[in-house]
């Protein structure tokens, strides 16, 4: 569970409930979206196929250490990725391990980064390996640009690494590489000090940075192959692929585009109030996914719903108080904000130069004030009658909940199915929905 690291007291006179008391919070009803649900149905036994591919299976060599990289994002069935990794790695004669290639996520710091790992349920006893959880990196070479490339000083001693990423559109930039194999081996394997170095521009030259450290990455260090996951609408996985060393820099980007065409979207663009129940690490590096929200951190990325207001409720208990993306939003909650560990967040926003994300922002009592706050705050808009999406969050948008004034939109949309009869919010004595 989160721990809660403050107790604060709200509105003690009373005065924002007096001002917020008279804004009605509209009838609202579930929206199922039709997305395509293409998945892979038996893991370990696609993982398997894609380690008897011979030029995969021959780059395991007879009691090789062969590091295994594990991230910080909540991708779908990790543990059981990561521990079919480590199987066919034994199955072929190498000696597994595993390491948290995170950048500066889990606070910096070796322990935060396993517990992070183990939080996700990458457990030793889970994947049938060691994690070896160090923020100790080793210079390999220096890039196009004479910078130093660093990474896991445990992965530079290995005899070969394999990484292990989720391919998909990034949250602050636009490029050939975006997330994915390339940029796991530039920031989740340079560790906080490599990451510093490879975002010390800025986001405006990630996209050339990602491609320079990650090409020194793949001529100097022991880098096997990748594994690219891709994952559908519904947060679950797509497609499992290896990747071999020398196919990377082709396959890679054809992989981002498929990505592309599997993300899901809210099906309404025109939104006054995004309510997001839930944000954290473990659904994106920016608390929520900015490809679905359009809470976008820095002026290098666009897309997605036009949105005047947005409200977040809460941080998953995966983030471990980590609340980056808060500061992307309006209005927060109470619970939220006593949830937060600021150093959890302020090393992740001070490596990736992006401060904003990071930042407070305005505080309600309970979900009801934040709610209305929202309304009362918007401009140019139907008070009475305001469109208003609610997700639980960026990983799992399948169903939404929707206002009233979206109905005739809803029902005009053959990618959207009402699920029930619009009705009353309801609220616990405390002012907060169930989530």
């Amino acid at each position: 569970m989160s721990t809660t690291f403050r107790d604060s007291s709200w509105d003690r006179d009373g005065v924002i409930a007096g001002i917020l008391d008279p804004v009605r919070i509209p009838r609202m009803a579930r929206v199922r979206q039709l997305f395509d649900d293409t998945r892979v149905d038996d893991i370990p036994k696609a993982i398997e196929e894609q380690f008897n591919r011979p030029e995969i299976a021959k780059t395991i060599k007879q009691d090789a250490s062969i590091a295994i990289t594990a991230g910080s994002r909540g991708i779908a069935n990790i543990p059981v990725i990561i521990r079919e990794v480590a199987r066919n790695v034994k199955r072929l004669g190498g000696k597994p391990f595993v390491i948290p290639a995170m950048g500066s996520h889990g606070g910096a710091t070796a322990a935060g980064q396993k517990e992070m790992l183990e939080g996700l349920g990458v457990t030793e006893e889970f994947v049938g390996a060691p994690i070896r959880s160090t923020m100790e990196t080793v210079q390999i070479g220096v890039n196009a640009d004479n910078k130093p490339v660093l990474i896991d000083a445990y992965a530079a001693a290995s005899d070969g690494i394999i990484v292990v990423g989720r391919v998909k559109p990034h949250t602050a930039f636009r490029g050939e590489y975006e997330s994915g194999l390339y940029k796991m081996m530039a920031i989740g394997l340079g560790k906080q000090k490599g990451a510093e170095v490879c975002h010390a521009e800025g986001f405006g030259r990630m996209a050339h940075n990602v491609v320079a450290f990650g090409n020194t990455i793949l001529n100097n260090a022991p880098i096997l192959f990748g594994l690219a996951i891709l994952e559908n609408a519904f947060d679950d996985t797509a497609i499992i692929e290896a990747v071999a060393r020398e196919a990377i820099p082709t396959r890679e980007p054809e992989l981002l585009d498929k990505a592309r065409k599997l993300m899901p979207a809210i099906g309404i663009q025109d939104i006054d109030i995004l309510v997001v129940d839930k944000i954290g690490k473990n659904y994106s590096g920016d608390g929520m996914d900015p490809n679905i929200t359009a809470t976008y951190c820095t002026p290098y990325a666009s897309g997605g719903p036009v949105v005047q207001r947005y409200v977040v409720l809460d941080l998953s208990d995966e983030t471990h108080g980590n609340a980056m993306g808060a500061g992307m939003v309006e209005i927060g909650t109470k619970r939220m904000f006593d949830k937060i560990d600021f150093d959890a967040a302020y090393p992740n926003a001070l490596t990736c130069t992006v401060l904003i994300g990071a930042k407070i922002p305005v505080i309600m009592k309970n979900d009801k004030t934040a709610i209305q706050a929202a309304i009362f705050t918007c401009v140019d808009i139907d008070k009475d009658n305001p469109r208003i999406v609610r997700i639980a969050n960026t990983s799992h948008i399948e169903t939404i909940i929707v206002s009233e004034a979206l109905a005739d939109e809803v029902a005009a949309n053959p990618g959207l199915e009402l699920l029930e009869p619009f009705g009353e919010v309801e609220f616990d004595l405390e002012g907060n929905l169930n989530i």
